[in-house]
């Protein structure tokens, strides 16, 4: 018997959003990083943590033309050029960025078309 395994009960919808997000932890970010086939690094920490301080500063998730802009210029050289860091964020999260950290983070659905 495995003793690392934890189980986690959240309800979330059918794409895996949560429906009531006080129900986010880390543990619960590490679950959904495990049903979406992501292993969590310390980057993927520094985005999700992003994630919900923008949601709480502002209300709603950032577009990929806000996040890009704001966050690419601070992770160096490489990523000087917008194109570069998108795709950099589709290598890590490839069914999505925002999506993904929206679940990732707890935060609800995206609905409208951020990844623009």
């Amino acid at each position: 018997m495995n003793d690392n395994v934890v189980t986690i009960n959240v309800k979330m919808d059918e794409e895996g959003f949560l429906l009531d997000p006080n129900d986010w932890s880390p543990c619960v970010a590490e679950a959904i990083a495990e049903r979406e086939g992501i292993e969590l690094t310390d980057l993927h920490w520094a985005l999700i943590n992003y994630f919900r301080t923008f949601y709480e500063d502002h209300m709603r998730h950032p577009t990929m033309h806000e996040w890009v802009t704001t966050l690419g210029r601070f992770h160096g050289k490489p990523f000087r050029e917008a194109k570069a860091y998108r795709d950099f964020l589709y290598q890590l999260f490839p069914k999505g960025p925002i999506p993904t950290l929206c679940k990732l983070a707890g935060l609800p659905k995206p609905v409208e078309d951020v990844e623009e």
